[in-house]
């Protein structure tokens, strides 16, 4: 029997059929077709999410201004230095058994991006203690064409990611991605939600398909199930379904997205913020209602490896019973 030659015709086919086994044919086919129609368009399917990236000449004029104010080495040396937060998260009805659970939560990580970021991540997250790493998505730094460069990139991190790694996907990941990803041993989760069990006790975290660009977040089919009265987490990689996931109950709402502006004004004022959200959910802790929020500043950097008034952050959340 004449083994059939590998194609990009068979490649398709076969990445198709994985998708097709582990999301369900109609979901996948439906990204699929999501993806190959917007990832390289300027505009998102709302109209208003947009892909900076995909601006002609946008890498070139940022690098041309901060050349000409004597501020582009400074950037791309701040870009490397990651500093480590620690937060206590207080849960009122947090299980005893998770009291002192500890996240580690790393987004927009673009790792195909600057090499020197990503051993830095390396170095900053390999002696740490947690219970669990979480990722908020990007992880490439393109949002169209190869990703086997991110692919790479987090096959190295995962070699120091201690423990099974959950993560969702960005606006610049490509669902092409997921079978390498989790076959490198992370958890992907597409509008779905793992329980965590210790003894009797349990604690639930969902993750949301991109909600930014792509628009095909479903929080109702990621935590439709999850008990009311139990303790709820979600990963979503951009803040703008606060207020969804606030009305559906979740405790916690992870993200990132922002890069917290990456470029700002002195005092931490972002020039932009690339979500349709109020600038209080742009970075760090915030609060509505019952529900706390935290959008992380990143790892990594967008469209150039330069930060200002930005640092990058490896956060570490632990979770206390109030």
């Amino acid at each position: 029997m004449t083994a059939r030659a590998i194609t990009p015709e068979r490649d398709d086919e076969l990445l198709r059929y994985r998708l097709s086994m582990r999301l369900g044919p109609e979901y996948a086919n439906q990204r699929l077709d999501i993806e190959n129609e917007t990832e390289a368009r300027l505009f998102g399917r709302d109209g208003r999410s947009f892909h900076l990236e995909n601006l002609p000449k946008a890498p070139d004029l940022i690098r041309s201004c901060l050349w000409l104010s004597g501020m582009l080495r400074r950037g791309q040396e701040n870009s490397r230095k990651l500093k480590l937060v620690e937060r206590e998260l207080w849960l009122p009805n947090l299980p005893e058994r998770f009291d002192g659970f500890r996240l580690l939560h790393l987004t927009d990580l673009h790792v195909d991006m600057d090499a020197a970021n990503l051993q830095a991540v390396i170095n900053r997250i390999t002696p740490l203690d947690y219970d669990l790493c979480v990722l908020t998505g990007d992880y490439r730094s393109k949002t169209h064409g190869p990703f086997e460069p991110a692919l790479e990139g987090m096959r190295q991190l995962r070699q120091v990611i201690k423990g099974n790694p959950l993560a969702i996907l960005g606006n610049h990941d490509t669902i092409r991605m997921l079978p390498g990803l989790e076959d490198m041993g992370y958890r992907v989760l597409l509008n779905e939600y793992l329980r965590l069990d210790r003894a009797d006790e349990a604690l639930y975290i969902a993750g949301v398909d991109d909600p930014h660009f792509y628009k095909t977040y479903d929080l109702h089919r990621a935590g439709g199930q999850i008990p009311e009265t139990a303790t709820s987490i979600l990963l979503s990689h951009s803040p703008e379904i606060w207020q969804e996931a606030q009305r559906a109950g979740f405790d916690v709402y992870l993200c990132g997205h922002t890069h917290g502006g990456q470029i700002c004004l002195p005092g931490g004022i972002p020039v932009i913020l690339e979500a349709r959200c109020p600038r209080a959910l742009g970075r760090g802790h915030w609060l509505r209602g019952q529900m706390q929020g935290y959008t992380s500043p990143g790892c990594g950097t967008s469209v150039l490896n330069v930060r200002l008034n930005c640092p990058p952050e490896v956060t570490i959340h632990t979770l206390k019973r109030a």
